[in-house]
């Protein structure tokens, strides 16, 4: 009988790994079907297993709730077949709340802990040399980001023509690939990032497929298709801080139809017994993100002026949170995806969250070592991540965590939780003054926020009825009324 390798407990919420030896010769990658079933005594839940090379497989569990588990295996190679064992799951680990789920129009972990996304974008990060990958990790655990788009497969485009160390298969462009076969140190490499930005409080939104390579990943065929998404799914699923992206610019990779994205989506559906998080991002036309599979709208923006100003129309259109994870760039290359300023990338993502979505962070800033942060990584160097920060002070410091569309004047937006919490925003307008009604009935404190100086000035303690704030006559301030209880 085969003895795996496993350990006697595991914390809730974390990597809980069967290691197998088995079958080395052949194709290992398709010949031999690995998969376990794992039961806490009242469910059971089926984790696919992967080929690691050198004769090892693996297979990796999440298990979200404490207590006694056991697992049984099934193979169609008998010596990794009817192999048994249990392990205790133990309380989570300090800082651990589970995977993020939808919660209406907002996100929850496991726990209930709300979680407010504050995200930015690194597409190819983590194929960069181990100095670099080093300097954005550093970079991330100081900044206020707790969300970073990546993909899973290197990305050849403007600022990033740099081949990376490993490939996904064996094989090269030139030669041509075995994509029946992987190369477990690719997929190492990407697993140990995304454990390192667990370790940081960083969800790690894993982009599947994307248009942008010289190396013919973009169009492997829908046989080649599946292999890569569902041994990525089988190593990536058991990590509590995944999302998946099927794909950045979907609109963008020609070969593939929408019956090829519905297909992909369900493997993913199928090979992850943890239910992540999963959606698709446009370039152009939206994908129907009412479909059933697409836990949220991860959108790019497609006007060059109104991005955030349809946050609230999108939430009404699916019924679902929106992420706006693509509204343009904070930066000064060539293209104007990539050349806005911070204040304007600070009021897109103001103008999000009162509309009740969450506006993304993207960085593209010239520099003589073409290390442009939404490519490689590096260090950031703009000016709207720490107005993120504080903007997400000023959501998280609502009655319910979160910021909810309410009835607003024409000429500024104001969300929050009606009655209790109200934040109107007025962006690129420059009242000296405004005249507010306050909740009827009630005794409010109002604040005046600069969200670009990120200072909140407390200018009544007691007010009701109508109030008349005095303002500076600048841009990107917000008012917040907040009843007493």
């Amino acid at each position: 009988m085969n003895q795996p390798a496993t350990p006697e407990r595991c914390a809730r919420w974390g990597v809980y790994e069967v290691e197998l030896h088995g079958p080395a010769d052949g194709n290992p990658f398709t010949d031999v079907d690995l998969t376990a079933v794992f039961s806490d005594g009242e469910r059971e839940m089926r984790a696919g297993g992967f080929y690691d090379g050198d004769g090892t497989y693996r297979i990796r569990f999440m298990p979200d709730a404490e207590g006694l588990w056991t697992f049984t295996t099934a193979s169609n190679a008998p010596v990794l077949d009817g192999v048994t064992g249990e392990f205790a799951c133990t309380a989570a680990a300090p800082g651990a709340h589970g995977p993020v789920r939808a919660d209406g129009f907002h996100f929850a972990h496991g726990d209930g802990t709300r979680y407010l996304p504050v995200g930015t974008t690194a597409y190819a990060w983590t194929h960069q040399a181990e100095g670099l990958r080093d300097r954005t990790r550093r970079t991330l655990a100081a900044g206020p980001f707790n969300k970073v788009r990546m993909c899973l497969l290197p990305k050849w485009y403007q600022y990033n023509h740099v081949e990376p160390e490993y490939y996904p298969f064996p094989g090269s462009a030139e030669e041509g690939w075995d994509t029946t076969r992987f190369d477990p140190a690719f997929f190492r490499r990407f697993e140990q990032e995304v454990a390192a930005l667990q370790d940081m409080g960083i969800e790690a939104d894993v982009i599947l497929l994307h248009p942008y390579d010289r190396w013919g990943f973009a169009d492997l065929g829908a046989e080649a298709d599946d292999r890569l998404v569902r041994y990525a799914v089988r190593r990536l699923a058991a990590y509590a801080n995944v999302w998946w992206s099927m794909a950045n610019e979907y609109d963008m990779m020609g070969a593939k139809s929408e019956d090829d994205w519905e297909r992909l989506a369900a493997v993913v559906s199928e090979e992850d017994p943890h239910g992540h998080l999963n959606s698709i991002h446009n370039c152009g036309p939206f994908y129907d993100y009412a479909r059933p599979w697409i836990t949220h709208a991860s959108v790019q923006r497609q006007d060059a002026y109104r991005t955030a100003e349809f946050t609230d129309e999108w939430r009404e259109r699916w019924g679902k949170p929106v992420v706006v994870d693509e509204c343009a760039y904070e930066g000064d290359i060539d293209q104007g995806w990539g050349n806005i300023s911070g204040e304007e990338m600070t009021r897109r993502c103001w103008e999000g969250a009162v509309r009740g979505g969450y506006v993304a962070h993207g960085e593209t800033y010239v520099n003589e070592a073409e290390e442009l942060w939404w490519s490689k990584g590096g260090e950031l160097v703009g000016t709207s991540p720490a107005r993120m920060g504080f903007l997400r002070e000023v959501v998280a410091a609502s009655p319910t965590g979160v910021l909810d569309p309410l009835p607003s004047n024409w000429d500024a937006r104001t969300g929050g939780v009606a009655g209790a919490y109200e934040v109107t925003y007025f962006g690129f307008s420059r009242p000296r003054f405004r005249e507010l009604p306050l909740p009827e009935g009630k005794r409010c404190r109002v604040d005046v926020i600069d969200t670009w100086n990120m200072t909140v000035e407390r200018v009544a303690d007691d007010a009701e009825g109508t109030i008349r704030v005095t303002l500076p006559g600048r841009e990107y301030m917000a008012v917040r009324v907040v009843a007493q209880q």
